[in-house]
């Protein structure tokens, strides 16, 4: 069908494509705001173009120095190339590039090819994880629950190009106040050992970020911050990318497989 006042065929990845087109469009578009806002709240640098949303944090992770595509990538863009520019001119970090769709091969480029996680979409309701005897769970507020919150994430997932760990080496406490992001704390016997974000925008609330010190992992700790940011966010839809390694354990949560994302890392 052609979109209203035009005879070009709707594809559902227009730069006129609705929100509410397609559950996927809308998760591109919502991801795209969730790389940007870091940036941005960090006096960051933010590209916006019809085919792709980039960030540059600034900082030496790749973790939201990224880009996502808005549109398939064809063998005759030059989007690519585009942020490559864009990236060498003042970034610092490794860069992640997002695509929703397969991609012609970057590896020419000296792009890696760090897999296809899989996009898993909850709707509102269904069962909540058990809330875990020995796990608390609390919001970020403070500067020092933020620097923890930091801590477990570089040395969690782990991320190498912030270790050792330094205070604010990932984000700092401005994020705080973007009222789209709640990070949360996982801990046991007071001691924090889990950390996770949660975006919310154009109606989906993302879990991200999510890490559990090696130490403590089986105790409940990402099961019990998986219930607080369902519970915070419980009349939207739910998204999350996951590693195959993680998906069995989200899928007993009533999470369904939407699609495989491409992602590439650009070294520095």
């Amino acid at each position: 069908m052609a979109t209203a006042g035009t005879d070009r065929l709707e594809t559902g990845w227009l730069p006129t494509t609705p929100l509410g087109d397609t559950l996927i469009h809308d998760f591109v578009i919502h991801h795209a705001g969730y790389i940007a806002s870091v940036a941005a709240a960090h006096d960051g640098r933010v590209l916006r173009r019809p085919d792709a949303v980039a960030a540059d944090l600034g900082r030496p992770s790749g973790f939201f120095n990224g880009a996502v595509l808005l549109q398939p990538l064809d063998a005759g863009s030059t989007v690519v190339s585009d942020l490559e520019s864009w990236y060498r001119r003042e970034g610092r970090g490794e860069v992640l590039l997002w695509s929703a769709w397969p991609t012609p091969d970057l590896t020419a480029r000296g792009w890696r090819l760090e897999g296809h996680p899989p996009l898993m979409i909850r709707p509102p309701g269904g069962t909540l994880p058990p809330a875990g005897r020995d796990v608390t769970v609390r919001r970020v507020a403070r500067d020092a629950h933020l620097d923890d919150f930091c801590r477990i994430i570089v040395d969690g997932f782990p991320l190498p190009e912030l270790q050792p760990y330094g205070t604010a080496a990932l984000v700092d406490r401005r994020l705080l106040r973007d009222p789209r992001w709640q990070l949360w704390l996982a801990e046991i016997a007071g001691r924090p050992v889990g950390a996770a974000a949660l975006f919310v925008e154009h109606g989906l609330a993302q879990l991200g970020l999510a890490a559990t010190l090696p130490a403590a992992r089986g105790r409940g700790a990402w099961y019990a911050l998986v219930r607080a940011r369902l519970q915070a966010a419980a009349q939207l839809t739910s998204v999350g990318i996951f590693s195959d390694d993680s998906r069995p354990g989200i899928a007993r949560l009533d999470y369904l497989p939407i699609t495989r994302l491409t992602l590439w890392r650009l070294p520095r």
